[in-house]
Order: C-alpha cells, then structure tokens, then sequence
C-alpha cells in the first residue's frame, strides 16, 4: 500500500483505487483516513468498449471499474474509486503519450471550452454502492507556441498523468481565462458528493 493516512471523522480506513497525488492530497486535508491501492484497470480497454458513450457514463464507468477491481481483492472494505475525462468540442482526450502529443493536445485545446468530467464510485465486497459525477466547464485561453514550449519546459513530464495537461493548482491554472464549476471537480473528483455517500456509507461521523 502506497500510504496510509488517519482521518479526523472517519469511522473507517478507506481505500482510494488510486496513485493520484491530486485526489490524495484532497483526502488528507478534508482528514479522511484512507489508504491507497491503485486499481490494475485497463483504462483504454474499456473506453474503446464504450466508444459510442457519453463522457459522464465512461468517466463513472472507469470509476466503478477501478473501485470493484481493488474491491475484490480486499473484502470488506470500503473502496472510493474515481476517474476524470477530458472532452473538447466533442472530442475526448485521453492522458498524453509523449510531449509531443501533449503540445498537439494544447494547441487543439487553445481558445476553446473544456469540459471536464469527473466520477467516483463507491465499492464493497466486490459490489458497487455508490457511483455519481459531476463537471467543470473551463475556458482556455489563446495558447502561443512560445507559451506551450516554455509551460511543457516547466511541466513535463508532471503533466503526462493528467488529462487535459494541466495541473490546476500548480503552473496550469496559466491555461485558462475562467472556470465554471467546482473546484473539487477541476481537481479530479467530485469530493463533496463523496463526503455525502461516505456519510450515507458510516464511513464518516455525520
């Protein structure tokens, strides 16, 4: 287990079906005591399935993927899983491969609306118990090329595991003009709707 964290209103230890430093970090400072296991999801496989989607079904499905997989291999305990989904003008994007993808990702994102969509879900004994969402709507502003060069200098490859390549609370939020949404969401995970389904779970001290 990657970390393990004590929570202030926690009744239990959670498990977080990821190694994301964003969803983390927004764990321990709301105190909830959490260990971390990423999920062996192939995240790829299962979009291709559901190619035909919307947005806010695959990101839930990821979601619940990542948290009945590591469900199964640990009983009886509550498992928070979550996914984000990058979609631009009806196009979805993925994390970027290489630099040079993430630069071609930045100029087709330049002076357009992202929307980003993120889930999370809620699995025990292998079952799904909880599964919700929500979305951000964030303006990117005219990028130059001199602008990516010197932000991808700066940024990768931090930026490789984030769709959208950008880290909102660091060098990314230059990106953008303005943002429409919660920033829990933008950050990667709808966390007040998880605050919600933990308390409903007695995870958390209501």
């Amino acid at each position: 287990m990657s970390d393990s964290v004590s929570g202030m209103v926690s009744r239990e230890t959670i498990l977080l079906a990821s190694n994301s430093a964003s969803r983390k970090a927004m764990l321990s400072a709301a105190q909830i005591a959490f260990e971390a296991i990423p999920a062996d999801v192939d995240e790829r496989a299962l979009e291709a399935e559901m190619a035909d989607g919307e947005p806010a079904e695959i990101a839930q499905a990821l979601a619940a993927a990542k948290a009945a997989a590591v469900s199964a291999e640990n009983p009886e305990r509550l498992v928070l899983g979550s996914d984000s989904l990058v979609e631009v003008e009806g196009q979805r994007f993925d994390k970027p491969a290489s630099r040079e993808e993430a630069a071609e990702h930045l100029r087709f994102f330049s002076g357009k609306v992202m929307t980003l969509h993120s889930a999370a879900a809620l699995a025990r004994d292998g079952r799904i118990v909880w599964i919700g969402g929500d979305f951000a709507r964030l303006m990117v502003r005219d990028l130059s090329e001199e602008f990516i060069a010197a932000y991808l200098d700066a940024e990768w490859p931090a930026v490789s595991y984030c769709v959208g390549v950008f880290r909102i609370e660091g060098p990314g939020v230059h990106l953008f003009e303005r943002i429409m949404g919660d920033q829990f969401t933008v950050l990667g995970m709808p966390l007040l709707r998880v605050l919600a389904a933990l308390r409903e779970e007695g995870a958390l001290v209501s």
